[in-house]
């Protein structure tokens, strides 16, 4: 791995095109796989990853006992809630628009720690949230016109919403452990939420032949998207400053969108492109540190 930030910062990048792409891999592996069985492995992998990650650089893997129900609920909400939305939400949606509507979850993150960690506030969280504002509108007020608002959006945006409380959670009640052991432990608890899912509603899963585009899919789903993704991200905020590492997670609305197109062929409306930038634009304001923060 690259030692130096300036080579670090060609992870950012990378991060933003793995996780962007993840998008329409998720939705042609659930041509042939079934969402509850797909977000069960694919968490469980990458929990399990991230535990060899934690034990090859020796970190401790054991969460205080007192600490275990925040653990859960936090992973409950932020992944395994999150995640299986998700799925869902790319059942019913194009995924292009689920992609957009899912990352104004910096949006609510701030709504939520205004009236939970009572955080103000200022200039610039207001931008950002005029802006997201602004972004939802050019989304969902043409469809709801021409009467095509899906229920996959819907569940695009309770995931959204999922995932910014779950954060706002953690940030209020915190686990005295190391962020990689908390992430592990989180993905294998949101992997055990989606195999009792996969279990209550489809049943064992049957093993069976795969197409090669779904096998390719699944691969980088599971492989670049969860494990290779995650290990990136751990490394890029132990030698980045967040506000940089965050750029990251600015590209993955963009690239998902554009991966749709080139990938499943979807075809976003005008209003969809603006309301990508302005979600875009409106995240960005709200995660990037303000002049004093950065000072700081």
């Amino acid at each position: 791995m690259p030692q130096t930030p300036g080579r670090s910062l060609l992870l950012v990048p990378l991060l933003g095109l793995l996780w962007g792409f993840n998008w329409p891999a998720v939705r042609i592996s659930l041509t042939e796989l079934a969402p509850w069985t797909l977000r069960s492995g694919g968490m469980t992998f990458a929990g399990l990853t991230l535990v060899a990650i934690a034990l090859a650089r020796g970190l401790p893997l054991a969460v205080p006992r007192q600490q275990w129900p925040r653990l859960a609920i936090a992973g409950f909400l932020s992944i395994a809630a999150f995640n299986v939305l998700l799925a869902f939400a790319q059942l019913a949606a194009p995924t292009s628009r689920a992609a957009i509507l899912t990352f104004t979850m910096p949006i609510w993150a701030t709504i939520l720690a205004r009236f939970i960690l009572t955080e103000p506030f200022d200039r610039q969280r207001l931008i950002g949230l005029g802006l997201g504002v602004s972004g939802l509108a050019c989304l969902g007020l043409p469809l709801i016109a021409s009467g095509s608002l899906s229920v996959g959006l819907l569940y695009a945006l309770i995931a959204s919403v999922s995932w910014a409380l779950g954060t706002v959670v953690s940030k209020r009640w915190p686990v005295d452990a190391p962020a990689v052991t908390i992430a592990a432990w989180q993905l294998l608890i949101g992997g055990a939420a989606a195999g009792i899912g996969m279990l209550a509603f489809e049943g064992v899963p049957v093993p069976k032949l795969l197409e090669p585009r779904t096998v390719a899919a699944l691969s980088f789903h599971i492989l670049g998207a969860q494990a290779l993704a995650y290990f990136l991200w751990f490394t890029v905020i132990a030698r980045l400053p967040a506000g940089i590492a965050s750029l990251g997670t600015l590209m993955v609305p963009a690239v998902g969108v554009l991966g749709s197109v080139l990938l499943l062929s979807e075809r976003p409306t005008p209003s969809d492109w603006l309301g990508l930038a302005l979600v875009m634009s409106a995240s960005g304001s709200i995660m990037l540190p303000t002049r004093r923060e950065a000072a700081a």
